[in-house]
This record gives structure tokens, sequence and C-alpha cells, in this order.
């Protein structure tokens, strides 16, 4: 028997450039927690303000929006105020995560493995990146995600047009290093000691174009999960995924990714602190190689929910 949770509410849709996702992952998540009994309500907020979510009366709240006002701590930092317990992480580990400079300065510090990379603030530093790393390169912005304003850069002058691609989504550009292999992404559950790994999925798109087309709305994109690595390797992603999730930081849920390159070797690329959860999505997919279905993991998840600046407060 599913647990009373109260009056929920399915937060979606928001503002960002991941409205549309949003949208999506919303609808299934709230029609999910209804069909597992969960008095859930859907609210839109790129539609409605904070003072109409604070006098809607929720218990607590699923966060299945994607992108800035959702995922970057903003709308946590609202939700404490307000006292509503929500899905996901806090403030300070969303802010983090949604910045993927600050994530990989987080992960090279700790000594996790990432791709070299470049931050750029105008477009005559981009010479300078493309001597460091050199070509293939990738261009993105780093508070975005779903791979808008993503460009990858085959030859040096195509730099900066890519450059001015990725800064019409951002005031700075992401220059990374590019790893030639095979696209893996790990979701991870629970939090600090607890925290632990889905089984791994290998993402094989159309010419290795894991776009926006092909992450959520193509059927040609293939996914294996678990991947068919070796034992050992398998257990080396997990670990890495969770160790990135911890040093962030993180809690309740979560989504790392990586590219593994032709020596094998792992290396992270982002974690997603609110990640899709529409049919194409990844963290129900390792849920559902476990055994546990789309509704249980929404009612897992949601299970999670708590303010964390005020647990924090409370137990000074």
């Amino acid at each position: 028997m599913t647990a009373d949770f109260g009056r929920v509410g399915v937060l979606y849709g928001g503002k960002s450039a991941e409205r549309e996702v949003s949208l999506m992952s919303g609808q299934g998540v709230h029609e999910a927690l209804r069909s597992m009994g969960v008095d859930a309500h859907l609210f839109d907020l790129g539609e409605k303000g904070l003072v109409e979510l604070a006098q809607a009366g929720f218990d607590r709240v699923f966060i299945a929006l994607h992108g800035r006002f959702g995922e970057d701590g903003t709308l946590q930092g609202a939700l404490e105020w307000l006292g509503i317990p929500y899905t996901g992480s806090g403030v300070m580990a969303s802010g983090v995560a949604m910045d993927k400079i600050m994530t990989k300065r987080i992960w090279q510090h700790v000594g996790l493995p990432t791709p070299d990379f470049v931050e750029l603030f105008d477009a005559k530093d981009v010479p300078a990146a493309v001597q460091r790393l050199g070509v293939p390169m990738i261009m993105k912005p780093p508070h975005e995600g779903s791979t808008v304003g993503v460009v990858r850069v085959d030859h040096a002058d195509q730099a900066q047009a890519a450059f001015e691609t990725a800064m019409h989504y951002d005031t700075v550009v992401l220059a990374e290093q590019f790893i030639r292999g095979r696209e893996l992404t790990v979701p991870i559950i629970g939090t600090g000691e607890q925290a632990r790994a889905l089984p791994v999925i290998d993402i094989v798109a159309p010419q290795g174009n894991y776009d926006f087309e092909h992450k959520y709305y193509s059927n040609d994109t293939q996914y294996f999960c678990p991947a068919d690595l070796p034992a050992e390797l398998t257990a080396q992603v997990q670990d890495l995924a969770v160790r990135a999730f911890q040093a962030l930081g993180c809690e309740g849920w979560a989504r790392a990714d990586f590219m593994l390159d032709e020596q094998n070797r792992p290396w992270l690329l982002e974690m997603n602190t609110s990640p899709g959860m529409t049919s194409h999505s990844l963290v129900p997919m390792a849920a559902k190689a476990e055994g546990c279905s789309y509704a249980q993991l929404c009612v897992n998840i949601l299970a999670t929910a708590r303010c964390k600046v005020q647990a924090i407060a409370r137990s000074l």
C-alpha cells in the first residue's frame, strides 16, 4: 500500500529552454503517481508563480523541472522558505551541478576523471582554446541541459561559429576536450553513504549524434541496459558515478553522464540532478532493469522529499 503523502504537487513546465521536455516528464510522473493512489496535482511554474505555489496547499512536491529556475537551486531555495518538502538535491548541490564548469572544477579537485576544458567569455579567446584542446572539441553553454546549444567542432575554422551558438544560451561558454568512444549514463538513487548506482546504460545514437531529437523523439537511438561491459569496468563506472554524486553533495536521485574512451577509460561529463522522466528517459530504463516499474520509481523518489536547509537548522 502506498504511503499517504498528502496533497502532492508535480512541478513541471517552467520557463527554461527545456520546458518542452519538462512538460512530458511532469505528465508522466503525475499519471504514475495517480495510478499508485497518490493525490497528485500538476503545477506549471511557467504559467503560475510562487504566490500560487504557496497557496496550493501541497504537503510535498515532486520536481519534474529541467534547467534554469527548476534544477539550478533557485526553486529549491524558494521551497525551503515556504517549508515545502521537495525531491532531489538541495540548494547548493542543485546550483553547483547545474554549472558544468564548477562541477568539473570540483571533480578535478577530488581527483575524478573529467575532460580538460577552457572557460570562454569572449570570442577572442577561442583560438587559444582550440590550441589547447585541439579538434574535435565540444562547445556548450554550461548552464543548459538536453544538449541545448551544444556544438561539436571538427575543424578549427568552425570554432568561432560554435562559440556564438553556445553563447546564445549563456554568458559563458564551456570549451571541452572531445572524448571519442561510447556514451554511458548511470542513474544514482539515495543520499550520502546510502547512495547507490543503478545499472549502466550504453547509448548508441545515429552517427554518434545524441542530440535533442534523438534523446526525446526519435526511435533510432539504441539503448543497452545493462551495458555490455566487463564486470570490473561496470563496477568502476558505477563507483565513479556515486563518488561524483557525493562530491557535489547531491541527494535523492540524479544521473551521471560519461564518455568511455577507446582505451576503456571512463570520463565524467556532467551530473543531472533532475533527470528526464519521459518515455525515452534513462532513469526509468535503469530502474526497470532492476525490476522496478516507472510508477514505483516515482513513488520511491517522492518518499525521499524533504527540506534540506530546514533539516540542518533543526539539528543545530
